[in-house]
């Protein structure tokens, strides 16, 4: 059984390390605070510190105090607040030792912006409720300066946070999905080479905790970012840069990386500065109650302790993905959101190769089938629907390495994987007939969901994928492919352009041509891409009502006045 939310009981009490003295300075916040789950009455803040001490975040007429924990030299403190007003906008502080900490002062010539808030979800099935839920991936930090921005065009979650400040609360996204390379570890910017390691490849790579931990600081406390994060609720999952590009794309990808001496303190810092940066925060109470990693960082007495422990769960997870589950579900009425690791739960057996294994894939077929919600989503860094030229290509490599052409092939065919980053989920043809078969399950249900969405990032596109089942072609469900990134890191023209060429109908027919005589199946799904893809920087929002679905795409844009602004490329309603 996967077990990071297993029964184990724990004491809970403040540690000897976590009591700052008084003779020590104020503490001051390092990263946050960021807004991670919230529902009808509770909510999660989490903050990073520059020191031990006692965090306290005032909200409700609540005081809710927590002392920080320390790994790695890092202190942390994800503090739960319940018993919160259903349905409300309801403003937060937070204080360090007792000293107003957030908001904060803000610095010379800087813009005031509105106080942070906690948005309970309101109880029951309101009247009118509606739910915006967006999202995006593949963010690079970096400042604003005219330099940089040449370099990485304009910045979606500024752009975001400066839109959400010129409009009403109620307008604001209910939760901000972040669908993997919140970071880019295996090619970090060269302001920060003093503090990451320069590897053979000529790149600036975090290898453990202590570098991650530097790349998270950089992308979460940009001002508009830091504000953004601090009052819409995150839901957070993993891909490849969040460790190494392409990470465990095949068995020999797998064996090859395991040769970098490197390795074990690579996995090592990337899996647990992904526990503590962006898992534990996509937890309800409840699940933190029971988590066995959260209990176990704030009951250990001394650092050393914590860090050893935090080390072999990043390596167990990593050797025995069944130990562990970063994917994770969410509930907001309207909409039950189930979101995907398609990295860690892999199973790389070349003749069976699975983007997750049986039993992770029991448990999200179980969430979505389990689900009354009228809006299905599936969040997955990965896309269902490419471009079909591409999910052609996919399938006939993915024959291939197998041996289906035989051994030199099978060769050519891993180098070409590769070249061409063919990893998703049309590379594991299993996984893909899968998912297929769960979306005819849902259409099949006697009260079926109105929509089923698959949210997706990772291939620095936005488009949208339209679906039909084969054998039920007039289902109302309408089956939809929601594609949106990068946030902040376009493509280079040639690939663009490479892109286009694939998603030609006459390059997909002749994939499709070579994929049959490689022995490919059809999938039992056919789609289309009626709109996009789009190459710019930009986020995505779903807007949901009862009876309704539609698909807000918007990408930024730097203004004459050099300010970071969103444009609507296109409203999309989803039909089936």
């Amino acid at each position: 059984m996967r077990n990071t939310h297993s029964q184990v009981s724990v004491s809970i009490g403040p540690q000897n390390d976590s009591v700052h003295p008084a003779s020590r300075r104020t503490p001051e916040l390092m990263v946050g605070p960021l807004l991670r789950y919230v529902d009808a009455d509770s909510a999660t803040v989490w903050v990073q510190t520059d020191r031990a001490c006692r965090v306290t975040v005032r909200c409700d007429d609540q005081l809710v105090t927590e002392a920080t924990w320390s790994v790695h030299g890092r202190n942390f403190a994800l503090i739960v607040l319940t018993g919160l007003a259903p349905g409300s906008a309801l403003p937060y502080a937070l204080e360090l030792d007792g000293e107003p900490t957030w908001p904060s002062e803000l610095a010379e010539g800087e813009a005031v912006r509105p106080q942070s808030v906690i948005r309970t979800l309101p109880e029951g099935a309101s009247p009118g409720r509606r739910t915006r839920i967006a999202f995006g991936s593949c963010y690079r930090a970096g400042d604003l300066s005219p330099e940089v921005s040449k370099e990485l065009g304009a910045d979606s979650l500024v752009a975001l946070s400066r839109f959400m400040m010129s409009i009403d609360t109620s307008e604001w996204p209910d939760v901000l999905c972040l669908l993997g390379d919140q970071v880019y570890a295996d090619n970090g910017p060269e302001s920060l080479a003093e503090h990451l390691t320069r590897e053979d490849d000529g790149q600036l790579h975090a290898v453990d905790f202590g570098q991650y931990a530097i790349l998270y600081e950089e992308a979460w406390t940009q001002p508009d970012v830091q504000w953004l994060l601090s009052t819409v609720p995150t839901c957070m999952i993993l891909d490849d840069h969040d460790l190494r590009d392409d990470w465990n794309t095949s068995s020999a990808w797998r064996h090859e990386a395991a040769q970098n001496p490197h390795w074990n303190r690579i996995v090592e810092g990337a899996l647990s500065s992904y526990c503590v940066y962006q898992h534990l925060g996509n937890l309800s109470p409840a699940q933190l109650a029971d988590n066995v990693v959260f209990n176990a960082l704030r009951s250990t007495r001394d650092e050393a302790g914590r860090d050893e422990f935090l080390r072999r769960f990043a390596l167990d997870s990593d050797r025995h993905p069944e130990q562990a589950r970063w994917s994770f579900e969410r509930n907001f009425g309207l909409a039950h959101l189930v979101m995907v690791d398609t990295r860690c739960s892999r199973d790389l057996t070349e003749t069976d190769r699975r983007l997750l294994d049986r039993e992770e894939w029991r448990w999200v077929r179980d969430q979505v089938l389990e689900s009354d919600a009228p809006h299905i989503l599936i969040g997955t860094s990965l896309p269902v629907l490419m471009l079909p030229g591409i999910h052609q290509l996919e399938g006939w490599n993915e024959a291939v390495c197998a041996g289906r052409w035989g051994p030199r092939w099978a060769r050519t065919g891993e180098r070409i994987r590769r070249a061409l980053d063919l990893e998703h989920w049309g590379a594991f043809r299993a996984s893909f007939l899968d998912m297929v078969a769960l979306a005819r399950d849902a259409a099949r249900k006697p009260h079926q969901p109105r929509t089923f969405t698959w949210l997706s990032g990772d291939v620095h596109s936005s488009y949208i994928g339209a679906g039909k089942l084969d054998d039920l072609p007039l289902s109302p469900m309408a089956i939809t492919q929601l594609t949106m990134s990068p946030f902040r890191n376009p493509l280079p023209k040639a690939v663009r352009q490479a892109k286009k060429i694939l998603g030609a109908r006459t390059v997909a027919s002749a994939f499709r041509w070579i994929a049959h005589r490689a022995k490919v199946d059809d999938t039992g799904l056919d789609w289309t891409i009626p709109h996009g893809p789009w190459f710019r920087n930009g986020v995505m929002t779903l807007d949901l009502t009862d009876d309704t679905a539609v698909a807000l795409i918007d990408h930024a844009v730097i203004a004459e006045d050099g300010s970071h602004r969103l444009h609507r490329t296109a409203t999309v309603e989803l039909r089936a």
